[in-house]
């Protein structure tokens, strides 16, 4: 039996869910604008408690990896890294992007919200691997090289009726997604996760120094 516990505090949540082969045993979700940092930890015991698993019993662990908020998706990854190190199993970084855009049709286009009718943007299913984007909603078009593809996430049915393709909604959660992603990359040489960050912070550092990600 193969136990993945995926979790992502990117955004403003704490999200976490439990498979067991491929099979979704647990899932939790809190919604909070700050204190993940205080929260993340304790959600995870609860839910592992909740399904009658220790920490023992995990095989590897999904990880979000952002885009989104800096501070947040910093606490995700330093918690998996920690927990990877401690336990000896994998921790697999997994993009928002990626989670998405998971079992959608191809090629596929996943956004991520962004503040001020900005989107982050990544395509899917060509035969490069693009760079994701960081652009005003308006300018989509211009960071695109297919047509009519799928659109999947943040302002999806906008995009799809303004310059073509179809508005697909994700299969899963978010964390839900992020810990099937990990369990499909099992058994493959992975590096430790690392934030995703496309473009530079635009606010004051938070009082609280974040913590220290290692190369």
């Amino acid at each position: 039996m193969t136990t993945i516990l995926g979790f992502d505090t990117s955004g403003p949540y704490c999200t976490a869910a439990l498979l067991s082969d491929g099979r979704l045993v647990a899932e939790k979700t809190e919604e909070m604008g700050r204190g993940q940092a205080e929260r993340l930890m304790p959600l995870l015991e609860e839910m592992l408690a909740g399904a009658g698993l220790v920490w023992a019993d995990l095989d590897a662990i999904g990880v979000g990896v952002g885009p989104g908020n800096f501070t947040g998706i910093r606490i995700s990854v330093s918690a998996a890294r920690g927990l990877a190190l401690a336990l000896d199993i994998p921790a697999i970084g997994v993009s928002s992007f990626e989670a998405f855009a998971l079992e959608q049709p191809r090629p596929c286009v996943s956004l991520v919200g962004a503040p001020r009718d900005q989107v982050y943007v990544k395509e899917f299913g060509t035969n490069t691997d693009h760079t994701p984007a960081f652009c005003r909603l308006d300018d989509i078009g211009d960071h695109l090289t297919q047509t009519a593809p799928s659109w999947v996430g943040a302002h999806a049915e906008e995009c799809a009726g303004r310059l073509s393709g179809t508005a697909v909604s994700c299969k899963y959660p978010i964390a839900e997604a992020i810990a099937r992603a990990a369990a499909a990359r099992l058994g493959e040489p992975v590096t430790r996760p690392a934030p995703l960050y496309i473009k530079a912070a635009d606010a004051a550092p938070p009082r609280d120094p974040a913590p220290v990600i290692l190369p």
